[in-house]
C-alpha cells in the first residue's frame, strides 16, 4: 500500500482541481468541491495537515486511486 502524503488542505484542493472539481462554497474551514461529469462532491478541512485518514476519505470520495492522487499532488509543489 502506497504511504499517503502529509499535505494541507489548500494543498489537496489544488491536486483536486487538476482532475476538473471546482470550488462551490465554503462553510467554516470545510471547503466543498464539485465536479460535475461524473457528479461528484467533496469536502475538504482547511487545515495545516490533514489527518491520513481524512484525506484517504477525500480520495475515495473522489473516486481516485491513492497513487493517482499522489502523482497530481506532486505536481502542485
Amino acid at each position: 500500500m502506497t504511504k499517503l502524503p502529509r499535505i494541507s488542505g489548500r494543498e489537496c484542493v489544488k491536486a483536486l482541481k487538476r482532475v476538473g472539481f471546482y470550488f462551490k462554497r465554503q462553510e467554516g474551514s470545510h471547503i466543498i468541491l464539485r465536479k460535475d461529469n461524473p457528479f461528484c462532491q467533496v469536502v475538504v478541512p482547511d487545515h495545516k495537515e490533514l489527518d491520513r485518514g481524512t484525506l484517504r476519505g477525500i480520495i475515495r470520495g473522489a473516486n481516485l486511486g491513492v497513487d493517482e492522487f499522489i502523482s497530481l499532488s506532486q505536481i502542485c509543489h
